[in-house]
């Protein structure tokens, strides 16, 4: 990249907002040219946003020296230095540039504005008249009685006695934005600063003036002055913080959490930003620490109780959310947000009588309350769980069942919701949940796939466009990637590899992110594609068309019907060619998408009839897996120790069905002494724990037999595990592959193409096929079969890792090489039918 792209890259990031970004891209350019003057403007104007004065000026200041006749280099100078309270210093700076022949509008008026300001100070000493003790402790009695209006009027008779005192227009601007009259509040509160430039408490309270205002680059700056001027003013740098996390600066906030929790460890408003930036970030177990220790210092504090339980929801500790936000209502019985949280609760756990009630309530109190912003919440939340026939309530009934695995009643929603209405977001859910079914058949499942397309995607066929790329067969090829999920989460394991591995000298890579929040991982895949587009705030029409202009030749979904999905886009039909693989296992229904990316084994020969797109497969298997660092070694095989075997699972509960407990009940029975764990997030539910333990009893197996919960990271659990059990007629994906890796077999059941053949893949492509059962007896006979073998299976454990990682599982340059061959492959098929139609 030329150093002008990476400055307009930079300018880019810092106009919307992307600090780190756009620093990051300041300082590539000086990396390259330290004397960019352009490069270090950019940074001094971003490092000052950000209330480090010193660097910042620095960096403006070898601007100004490298480029003098550039006029905005001397005006961001000397505004620095007025941001930094030097306002002689900025007066000297401005009549300099004057000098050089800088003679704009804006120079005359900082050049007035600084004027105004030093000429108070330097006769403040002749005019040294002072408040009385008298007229202060009168103004400050009425402040703190919380009698707004005469505190106003004392204050205001100060500024008229007193105009050279800074302390009557401090405390007038300070009582005007506690009554909300902000824009008279600002103008109080620069007078009081044009007397005393470093009064920390004054530009705090003008920083939340322009924080009310909505001038929030404003507001950062008199929050982060505040903090310099008063180093110990904990007030600035809790404000800093809650701006920086509003702005989705989370390191930043953060920081400053812990600044202001240093000043002060009982700083109880720093704890309860701290604790939300966490669950921003989904460390939820952090999170929950940090509610509680502000509970200590405030244990009857309903906003704490309040804010730990949207945590614990979030975390899916049900139970526990409930408590939470009841102990909240129990505290402050008559705060509609807090109502409105417990509603969320009842409602997770289904008690819809109950939420809709909390609601309801809630919505009485906003409106006697003047509550108009929480009136609207209540009011759209009531409207959802009260409107029956409404598709959104439908479907937030159906995700509600969903997460129960109630999935014959998340099924009917779904399906009543789409009779009403036909929105994709809903079909992606029914379609999801159809994939899990444990009794309907695979062809009553793709028909509602083909309904998906016709409904959904047809209608948009309309917008179909040739497609005007260069035809050359063994050109340099774009690729365009089209995920949610370029952050952490499961997808990282297997598209970080081909991303890093994919040859650049034959491939242009370009990244669709569908992303509400970075992190440090959408950092690390930035480094790996050419181009970067964000699509968040872009319509699938706006996108179609960006990609066409891209003149995208591939288009890669990696999402399916998974949540966040931009499948309406391919509808569009934006590229010559479209391609589905990886975030879903199963057709997309769309037959505007050309191929579905797979292997033999999940996809035999004779299955092409349940898939809209062709599928073409590669040698298995159809993906290559790269190992998260930090899963420790493998360990000794745990039955050796404890003399009895571990049967385990670390499955969401949706693919846990009657089928599969039945299996797993008969092996549990056919060997007395073993155990099952079953352990992941959806198990945090006691009510979940108790489903499943009721479950197994009804086939004879008791509770002592069966861990049930959930640990993350989850390594610990495997190293506890002999043999796992894969799910069917949906197997696992992910975690399959961290079973082999801590050296622990899966047994699988090869069943429906291709979400009941993902184990199969797996395991054919370690060399291990023997694991795969094509029957439930025979699942059962190969479970007990390893069980009764110690040996063997000790065996297994000591060199199940190293066979993973030289299988073609773990093989990221032959995989990457094997998917750029297909991709070459559909190219030339594309390019030479069109050449033929010509």
């Amino acid at each position: 990249m030329t150093t002008q792209a990476l400055l307009e890259a930079a300018i880019a990031a810092h106009t919307a907002g992307h600090w780190e970004v756009a620093t990051a891209g300041y300082q590539a350019v000086l990396n390259a040219d330290p004397n960019h003057a352009a490069a270090h403007h950019g940074l001094g104007v971003l490092i000052i946003e950000r209330g480090q004065f010193d660097l910042g000026l620095t960096h403006l200041q070898q601007a100004l020296e490298i480029a003098p006749d550039v006029g905005l280099y001397w005006q961001a100078f000397a505004e620095g230095l007025l941001l930094d309270g030097r306002a002689a210093d900025a007066l000297t700076v401005i009549e300099q540039a004057q000098a050089n022949g800088l003679e704009t509008i804006a120079a005359a008026e900082l050049k007035a504005r600084l004027v105004q300001m030093i000429t108070p100070s330097l006769y403040a000493s002749i005019d040294a008249q002072e408040p009385t003790v008298t007229e202060i402790d009168a103004l400050f009695t009425r402040f703190e009685q919380g009698q707004n209006e005469a505190a106003q009027q004392l204050a205001q008779t100060l500024t008229e006695r007193y105009p050279n005192h800074p302390l009557g227009w401090k405390m007038l601007g300070t009582v005007l934005a506690q009554c909300q009259r902000n824009q008279e509040a600002v103008t109080a509160l620069e007078k009081a600063l044009q007397l005393k430039s470093d009064d920390a408490e004054c530009l705090n309270t003008l920083g939340v003036a322009f924080e009310d205002l909505a001038q929030l680059d404003k507001a950062l700056i008199c929050y982060a002055f505040a903090a310099k001027c008063a180093p110990h003013f904990v007030a600035a740098f809790y404000n800093l913080a809650k701006l920086s996390r509003s702005l989705g600066q989370a390191d930043d906030a953060k920081l400053y959490c812990q600044r202001a929790l240093a000043i002060d460890a009982k700083h109880v408003k720093s704890y309860l930003v701290l604790g939300a930036i966490l669950r921003d970030e989904q460390k939820f177990e952090k999170a929950i620490d940090c509610y509680q220790q502000a509970l200590t210092l405030q244990p009857n504090n309903a906003e704490i109780f309040s804010s730990l339980g949207n945590t614990q929801l979030a975390f899916s500790q049900l139970n526990s959310a409930l408590i939470s936000q009841q102990r909240a209502v129990q505290i402050q019985p008559d705060h509609p947000e807090i109502l409105s949280n417990l509603g969320n609760a009842f409602q997770r756990l289904g008690r819809l009588d109950e939420s809709a009630a909390m609601y309801k309530k809630a919505l009485d109190l906003c409106s006697s309350n003047r509550q108009t912003e929480r009136k609207q919440i209540a009011s759209q939340l009531l409207t959802v769980i009260l409107q029956s026939n409404d598709p959104e309530m439908l479907a937030i009934r159906g995700n509600t069942n969903r997460a129960f695995n109630r999935l014959d009643d998340a099924i009917s929603d779904y399906k009543q919701a789409l009779a009403i209405n036909a929105p994709r977001k809903i079909y992606s859910s029914l379609l999801f949940s159809l994939n899990y079914h444990p009794d309907q058949s695979a062809e009553e499942i793709f028909s509602v796939y083909q309904e998906f397309n016709q409904r959904v995607a047809e209608p948009l066929h309309c917008n179909w466009q040739l497609h005007t790329n260069d035809r050359a067969l063994k050109r340099q090829l774009k690729i365009g990637y089209v995920s949610p999920d370029f952050r952490a989460h499961s997808t990282l394991y297997f598209l970080e590899p081909l991303l890093a591995q994919h040859d650049k000298t034959q491939f242009e890579v370009t990244a669709y992110a569908e992303l509400t929040n970075e992190d440090v991982i959408t950092e690390r895949y930035r480094q790996y594609v050419d181009h970067w587009v964000s699509t968040r705030n872009l319509t699938d029409a706006e996108l179609a068309a960006r990609i066409r202009a891209d003149q995208i030749d591939i288009l890669v979904d990696l999402a399916g019907h998974t949540s966040n999905n931009r499948l309406s886009v391919f509808a569009y039909r934006p590229a010559p060619i479209a391609v589905s693989w990886l975030g879903y296992a199963y057709t997309t229904g769309l037959t505007a998408i050309d191929y579905f990316l797979t292997d033999e084994i999940m996809t035999p020969a004779g299955s092409e009839y349940l898939f809209s797109e062709m599928p073409w497969r590669i040698a298995t298997p159809a993906y290559v897996y790269r190992p998260n660092c930090g899963m420790g070694e493998v360990n000794n095989l745990p039955a050796l120790a404890h003399g009895y075997v571990t049967f385990g699972t670390l499955t969401r509960a949706i693919r846990i069905n009657h089928h599969t407990i039945r299996v797993w009940a008969n092996i549990l029975r056919r060997l007395p002494n073993s155990r099952l764990v079953v352990n992941s997030k959806d198990f945090t539910s006691a009510a979940m724990q108790t489903d499943l333990i009721e479950r197994f009893a009804a086939h004879g197996i008791t509770a002592d037999r069966l861990e049930i919960g959930y640990h993350s990271p989850p390594w610990d659990v495997l190293r506890g595990i002999d043999i796992s059990l894969d799910c069917f007629p949906h197997n696992s994906g992910t975690t399959l592959f961290e079973t082999l890796y801590c050296g622990v077999p899966f047994i699988t059941l090869a069943s429906r193409p291709s979400v009941g053949r993902l184990g199969s893949s797996i395991l054919t492509g370690v060399g291990h096929s023997e694991w795969i059962a094509n029957s439930e007896d025979e699942y059962i006979e190969k479970a007990v079969a390893l069980a009764n073998d110690l040996p063997r299976l000790a065996a297994i454990r000591a060199s199940l890792r190293d066979e993973l990682k030289t299988s073609p599982c773990c093989d990221e340059i032959g995989f990457a090489r094997r998917i750029e061959q297909a991709y070459r492959a559909m190219w030339i098929k594309w390019a030479t039918a069109q050449n033929k139609n010509e």
